[in-house]
């Protein structure tokens, strides 16, 4: 939402920028967990599939507990998830990101096995998931869970360019909402 210290220059007739937080000292952060893929192209060289598949963050829907002069109390509220357990990311895999890969995934490339890869932090989902096993055989898809190897820098795809690309974008716009 916005940086803790951040210069500015403006032209005199230009207004000061609005924080979007109370405090500087409390700024929200929100997970998220990205799906992408590879972009196909056919033999025209033209894009069939983008490879983006879906940001879906780590949030809860919470009735507000007091008005205020912007909302009433009982409205509802987006608010983020503080801690995120392995309970989470299976809701999210199973609710949010296989539906959206059946619903994205090109035609061209159906029957063959999707490999979802992530690192081993303890609270993602072990490979060996039942549930989730369950779920992505569903439809005629194989998709498959696989960890990157530990201490791996040349297997880290997520940390060499992909964080990196979204932090140097984030400045760039002030969203106004989570």
């Amino acid at each position: 939402m916005t940086k803790k210290t951040q210069n500015y220059y403006l032209l005199p007739e230009e207004d000061d920028p609005i924080r979007t937080c109370q405090s500087k000292n409390f700024i929200g952060n929100v997970m998220v967990l990205v799906a992408m893929a590879r972009p196909r192209f056919n033999a025209d060289g033209v894009e069939t599939f983008s490879g983006k598949i879906g940001v879906f963050p780590f949030v809860k829907l919470q009735p507000a507990q007091r008005r205020s002069r912007n909302r009433e109390a009982g409205t509802m509220e987006i608010k983020p998830v503080t801690s995120v357990k392995r309970d989470d990311v299976r809701k999210m895999f199973l609710e949010d990101v296989i539906p959206k890969i059946r619903e994205k995934w090109s035609v061209e490339d159906e029957g063959k096995i999707i490999f979802i890869q992530q690192d081993n932090a303890r609270t993602h989902v072990a490979p060996t998931d039942t549930d989730f096993q369950l779920e992505a055989s569903q439809n005629g898809f194989d998709i498959r869970l696989m960890c990157q190897p530990p201490n791996s820098p040349d297997m880290n795809v997520l940390d060499l360019g992909f964080f990196s690309a979204i932090q140097a974008l984030q400045h760039h716009v002030c969203p106004k909402n989570t």
